[in-house]
């Protein structure tokens, strides 16, 4: 009888698959912001509906998240990453058509629950290609997104802004065409799942025991803090860098959106960067510098010219998004038999946070404008010094 021993090895091949669903699904996403200055001419909307947009994408794609990813962990199937894509296009089709705010919000919200379908099984199947190399393996994911993210307002500014909103029906066009480059996950997922069932391979799994449970608690509540510092900030940018542009230095649609892609690119560098790094030292540190690490840089942007604008978002992207695999792998780490509720909640909680955020800063924007809004934003990555309370996490494993 063939003996049954534990999986060590990472599995590149499916790693960078799993990446290339994440770029391409967040390609997808990013498409919503990066669209929002040609909505709000088409459709006269006011700041706060753009906010109100973010929000009802954002609590689709976080709400759901959790309950997926626990779901995930329950009753795995290879069929979810293809469920999730499904949605994710038609909710582009139904975007490219929107001629009013109703029909908008009901375009973000489908592709909002691809995304909270999407987010938390990939995750967890990173985790599960791992070999043990979690941060590694989490950037590897991580990345792909952020680069997927990156170059949405990109392909925004080439295709949407010169033609019109009809054209995102392109967009959904390569979202169906990606589901079918899926297929070497859902294979290699299905007979992994085969050999799991039959007994064929056995995997281990970290166990936490020196920490009790009101540490781990407390803990994943630190978390929880440096989420909101970090998300909240990134949504002043990610949602109202391109306004921010046009308002204070009178930069065109088409250019304001190529500033966001060089900030969403440094954001995928800075992830690429966290994970590795955060395996080598300890992701606590690498929480520590990337969360208060920021602060100087945002402190100093509002007050700065077009150049030197770009260049401190560049500085703010590569830093403050170098936190997310750290925190992510974690939280993983504090409670390891449930990667997938922790993914997802952990996705959905930088979702959720990020869409409150959109909605109230978008209000403070019509009151306050929206340069008032980054000088209060500036002082948020001060909350990286709770860091400080977070313990070094021990684990064992077991079979």
């Amino acid at each position: 009888m063939e003996q049954t021993k534990p999986t060590k090895e990472i599995t590149f091949s499916i790693l960078f698959s799993l990446s290339l669903a994440h770029f391409l699904n967040d390609a997808f996403q990013s498409i919503i912001s990066a669209v929002y200055p040609i909505l709000k001419e088409n459709l006269i909307l006011s700041f706060a509906q753009i906010g109100l947009i973010t929000l009802v994408y954002q609590i689709c794609a976080s709400v759901f998240q959790p309950l997926f990813g626990f779901l995930f962990d329950k009753k795995p199937s290879p069929l979810y990453l293809i469920i999730g894509t499904v949605f994710t296009c038609i909710g582009l089709i139904f975007l490219a058509y929107a001629n009013s705010l109703f029909l908008v919000l009901v375009s973000v919200a489908f592709v909002g629950l691809g995304s909270s379908i999407i987010h938390p099984e990939a995750s967890r199947l990173t985790h599960l290609a791992s070999g043990g190399k979690h941060g590694l393996a989490q950037s590897i994911f991580q990345v792909g997104g952020n680069f997927g993210s990156s170059l949405g307002p990109l392909l925004a500014a080439l295709i949407i802004a010169p033609y019109g909103q009809k054209y995102i029906l392109f967009f959904a066009i390569a979202a169906f065409i990606a589901i079918f480059l899926k297929l070497p996950i859902f294979k290699w997922y299905s007979q992994k799942l085969k050999r799991i069932k039959s007994g064929q391979e056995v995997h281990t799994i970290a166990k936490t025991s020196a920490l009790p449970r009101k540490t781990v608690i407390f803990s994943l509540c630190i978390l929880l803090i440096l989420i909101f510092s970090k998300y909240v900030y990134m949504a002043s940018l990610t949602n109202f860098y391109t306004f921010y542009l046009i308002e204070k230095f009178d930069v065109s649609i088409q250019h304001s959106q190529f500033f966001l892609f060089a900030f969403l690119f440094a954001v995928a560098l800075g992830t690429f960067i966290g994970g590795p790094v955060g395996d080598r030292i300890g992701r606590k540190y690498v929480i520590w510098a990337s969360i208060l690490g920021a602060t100087p840089f945002t402190l100093l942007l509002p007050h700065a010219n077009l150049f030197w604008t770009c260049v401190l978002s560049i500085f703010i992207g590569v830093i403050l998004s170098s936190a997310f695999s750290a925190i992510l792998v974690y939280a993983q780490e504090l409670l390891p038999t449930k990667v997938g509720l922790i993914s997802g909640l952990f996705f959905g909680l930088a979702f959720g946070i990020a869409g409150i955020a959109a909605a109230v800063l978008g209000n403070l924007a019509d009151v306050k404008g929206i340069e008032y809004v980054y000088n209060i934003c500036a002082y948020l990555p001060l909350l990286g010094i709770v860091t400080i309370f977070l313990p070094n996490v021990k684990l064992h494993k077991k079979s």
